[in-house]
């Protein structure tokens, strides 16, 4: 009977994609019936807009606009128009515009279902470019009360609700996608990747595997292989490394060992790295000839017991205890962090590839007895990441990145590039304190480090 009902489905499957492939070559009906009757002044200004002849187009939609207010078609050719405009102009101003006449489009009577889909549809994506996930949210609402039966529609509302930061939402909007599509890629990976953030992780792994297998669009997406692979080493399975190659033969990973996902290409790329090669010599020689300063400051902040020490929350932990004290974080000085360290940010303030980096961090880092740091990699390979030793038990506490583990040392400064795998282990019998200090990848040039988004 299993084998039945699994043939009875891929029919169905086979049934689906013939369906979708179907609505895929099927134009979209775009005029109404008055629309019909001005086709040939509709199609003169999408000719120019087409031409990419915008402030003309913009005029010619706006005229058909006034001569004949009730045109659905001609409202839409004004905001596509304006949209043109405001990425010509870089105008959030002019983008809100062509937001509202997506909107006004809908208003209008006699409006054909597909012309109110792609309108939505366009100002959902465009409320998303200008940050606005809320108002996005409820455009994708309104799709989804229009076209119940449209589970792309769906699958995107459970993205807004993700970027907005709901979670819980987007869960729901997913399981109702897989009660009625339970084959649906899209709806399977973004469900997983939920269920890994809650840290479900064996129940994560199955979505995910299942919906990258798929191939649907919209799956082949590198956060999928990187939490499916994640998801997997965490609970033991040697095939992690299978779909991290997967990750990395799809153009997602530099390396199978090198796997963050906010990446500048032909950076130079190793896991361990010397002062020399890094170029911040003065940095360095600086960190190490003052790193008894740097640890007495360290350990005041510890002796206060004021909670100054913040536990790690990134789910990075197996187990134990782990804890960060923050001075710079994303290129920004955090100037309560420093008052009680204020040598040792008085002293960092003369090293910009440092303070100034806005992909990384300078920190404190303490970890108890009993700690073990899951395999990660950091989220970029526009930085290196120094480790300066300050208080490290004989035995005991070792870090690993790709295939190469080593200690610390008291007063020395490792220096790794934290895109590649590594992870850590705290097993000696008192607490390792260490100060950590990112600096750009010392490759980048002047103008990426400006440039560069924060991380």
């Amino acid at each position: 009977m299993e084998a039945l009902r699994s043939g009875d489905n891929r029919n169905k499957d086979s049934a689906s994609e013939e369906k979708k492939e179907k609505a895929k070559k099927k134009k979209p009906k775009l005029l109404n019936k008055f629309d019909k009757t001005i086709k040939v002044e509709i199609d003169s200004a999408e000719k120019l807009r087409k031409k990419g002849k915008v402030d003309e187009a913009v005029r010619a939609f706006e005229s058909l606009v006034n001569k004949y207010p009730q045109s659905p078609r001609a409202r839409y050719g004004k905001a596509q128009c304006e949209d043109d405009l405001a990425e010509k102009m870089r105008s959030n101003e002019m983008l809100q515009r062509a937001i509202s006449t997506y909107e006004e489009v809908t208003d209008l009577p006699n409006v054909p279902s597909d012309l109110v889909k792609l309108a939505l549809r366009r100002r959902a994506n465009r409320q998303q470019f200008l940050g606005r996930m809320r108002g996005s949210v409820v455009t994708l609402q309104k799709l989804v009360q229009l076209f119940p039966d449209d589970l792309s529609l769906r699958n995107e509302l459970g993205v807004g609700f993700l970027l907005l930061g709901d979670n819980k939402s987007a869960k729901r909007v997913y399981e109702e996608v897989l009660q009625m599509a339970p084959n649906d890629g899209f709806a399977k990976v973004h469900y997983g990747f939920i269920l890994k953030a809650e840290n479900k992780i064996a129940e994560s792994i199955p979505f995910l595997k299942e919906g990258l297998e798929s191939g649907d669009p919209g799956t082949n997406d590198g956060r999928f292989y990187f939490h499916l692979g994640d998801a997997m080493q965490r609970a033991g399975d040697k095939e992690a490394y299978k779909w991290y190659e997967a990750g990395h033969k799809n153009g997602h990973f530099a390396s199978v060992w090198q796997r963050s996902l906010y990446n500048v290409n032909g950076l130079k790329a190793q896991p361990w790295w010397t002062a020399k090669e890094t170029g911040y010599t003065d940095l360095v020689k600086t960190l190490e000839s003052n790193w008894k300063l740097i640890r007495d400051e360290g350990l005041a902040v510890m002796d206060k017991s004021k909670g100054l020490f913040v536990p790690e929350d990134e789910n990075l932990r197996e187990k134990g205890d782990w804890s960060q004290y923050t001075l710079w974080q994303q290129g920004r000085k955090n100037e309560n962090s420093c008052k009680a360290a204020p040598r040792t940010c008085a002293m960092l303030e003369k090293f910009p590839e440092s303070t100034g980096c806005r992909r990384g961090q300078i920190k404190y880092s303490v970890m108890h007895p009993g700690t073990h740091v899951w395999p990660h990699t950091g989220p970029t390979n526009c930085r290196l990441r120094m480790h300066l030793g300050l208080v490290i038990p004989q035995v005991g506490c070792n870090i690993r990145c790709a295939n190469d583990t080593r200690t610390w040392e008291e007063g020395k400064v490792l220096i790794f590039d934290d895109s590649f795998e590594h992870e850590v282990w705290q097993d000696a019998d008192s607490y390792r304190l260490i100060f950590i200090v990112d600096v750009w990848h010392p490759e980048l040039s002047a103008n990426q480090r400006r440039t560069l988004p924060a991380i």
